[in-house]
């Protein structure tokens, strides 16, 4: 290392020493930018040494982050952007990969062991296996019907978890916590929902002993993490660290709020500013809709304009004025009160994270998996404003900017790339949308009665038209001209 070589924060504290409390499935960059850095911070205070991660993963693509990671000793470069000047740091809370198997056999016999007290997860959005049209556990995906079937070999995470959680109950052990870190309104609900449905399949008697006996607490999570490329495998080289082809960046910024609902313990969060409260719903309420709900805002604009990343779209005067319009008009109106939070004031703080240029945060990230995103944090502010007779104006040009994009095409005629699990379908009715708008709103597994709404099919046809006979730009100048409908 030079002396012109930015420094890099080490572990502080003696990893030998750390022993493992907690399982961790799915070890994307949020994971290790966010909960395993809050137990770093705890470690390096000398505490929660008995809480160490032990990694894990249930497909196969797993298993080249886990051989990743134990080349270098499971430590993790985070890299923090804050545009004042990035800093590293090597993560140490991670002990260990569990092997990836198909029946999840390693995976299994390690969350049956007794000093394991916490399982938690991050398997992505669309990994709870939840119906678009229910909103509720869909025990008919067929993942879920073969580990019905073979209970003793789950393919599935939650089909491990039933099993681990049955080798302890018949060993007279206390059940782990179930945790979920993943951005879901009430994910501790519908993990509780995947687990207990996945168990109902082979074993009914098990399924009502985990719903009676397992925790499955509540919680929200924030920090935006971008993508790994060559930009942060370069980063991470600069700062003279050794090859690492899955160093994590992030934004300064993290919040996590929990429900303290842990029967078998947990590390003592509190001390490295996580929020333990009852009032979950609300925190998780103002974040889906503000930010993420922001976040959609000013992708599908972008994405049609053709602009690469967050930070440009927010420095794009139509689309930040149209994300301020939505936003105040539109979303935080029907945003509950927050215990301690002033929304006009979180919402600032979202703008100046979305425009922060050193994450360069992309707008196609933004754009990837409205069929899943799109019900969690547009359809609930619309619903809203709707059932209360206001404005809706901007959340149905924003349904509208979302089905122009799955056309597959931006406006300057280059081609969208495949940007949603369900592209193929979405892209044939945004086809089929330019010559009938509301065919888009047919979606009944996404709109459901909101889609038969006659403002919503008027405003939205309206957006959708304009949008093929003038282009993006127009039609955001026109909205930013009108006032309130």
């Amino acid at each position: 290392m030079t002396a012109s070589t930015p420094s890099v924060a080490l572990p502080r504290y003696d990893r030998s020493k750390v022993t493992p409390g907690i399982v961790h499935i799915g070890l994307g960059n949020f994971h290790r930018a966010h909960m395993a850095v809050y137990l770093d911070d705890l470690m390096n205070m000398g505490l929660a040494m008995d809480w160490g991660i032990l990694g894990a993963g249930v497909r196969p693509a797993d298993a080249a982050m886990r051989k990743a990671l134990l080349a270098q000793d499971c430590l993790s470069t985070v890299i923090e952007l804050d545009p004042a000047g990035k800093t590293a740091r090597r993560v140490g809370a991670m002990v260990g990969f569990i092997e990836v198997a198909p029946d999840n056999g390693p995976l299994i016999a390690a969350m049956s062991r007794p000093e394991i007290r916490i399982v938690s997860l991050t398997v992505t959005e669309g990994g709870y296996f939840v119906s678009a049209e229910t909103g509720s556990f869909d025990a008919s995906a067929p993942a879920i019907v073969a580990d019905g079937k073979t209970p003793d070999r789950p393919a599935t995470a939650f089909g491990a978890i039933v099993a681990a959680l049955r080798a302890r109950r018949a060993a007279g052990m206390a059940p782990f916590t179930v945790m979920s870190c993943d951005n879901l309104p009430g994910n501790g609900h519908l993990t509780r929902a995947a687990v207990t449905g996945t168990a109902r399949l082979s074993d009914p008697e098990l399924a009502d002993w985990i719903d009676a006996h397992v925790a499955f607490p509540n919680g929200m999570v924030d920090r935006i993490t971008p993508a790994t490329g060559p930009r942060e495998r370069e980063m991470a080289a600069s700062f003279g660290l050794p090859t690492d082809d899955f160093p994590v960046t992030c934004e300064p910024f993290r919040q996590w709020v929990l429900e303290d609902h842990f029967p078998s313990g947990r590390p003592p969060l509190e001390k490295v500013g996580v929020t333990f409260t009852d009032a979950v719903h609300a925190y998780e309420t103002m974040k889906l809709r503000i930010l993420n709900g922001g976040h959609a805002i000013i992708a599908y604009p972008g994405g049609l304009l053709d602009i690469d990343y967050v930070h440009q779209a927010m420095g794009e005067p139509l689309i930040s004025a149209f994300l301020d319009k939505v936003e105040r008009e539109e979303i935080i109106p029907y945003v509950p009160p927050v215990p301690g939070t002033d929304l006009g004031a979180y919402y600032s703080l979202i703008r100046e994270r979305f425009s922060n240029p050193e994450v360069a945060d992309t707008e196609h990230r933004l754009c990837f998996d409205g069929s899943n995103r799109q019900p969690k944090f547009i359809l609930p502010s619309l619903r809203d404003a709707l059932a209360a007779g206001g404005s809706i104006e901007g959340l149905a040009l924003e349904c509208a900017l979302w089905c122009r994009y799955c056309h597959g095409t931006k406006d300057n005629g280059a081609v969208t790339p495949p940007n949603d699990p369900n592209w193929d379908q979405l892209t044939s009715l945004a086809r089929a949308a330019r010559q009938d708008p509301l065919v888009w709103l047919g979606l009944t597994e996404l709109y459901g009665e909101i889609g038969q709404d006659p403002r919503l099919r008027e405003a939205f046809s309206r957006h959708l038209n304009r949008l093929w006979q003038v282009g993006t730009a127009e039609v955001l100048h026109a909205y930013l001209a009108s006032g309130q409908r």
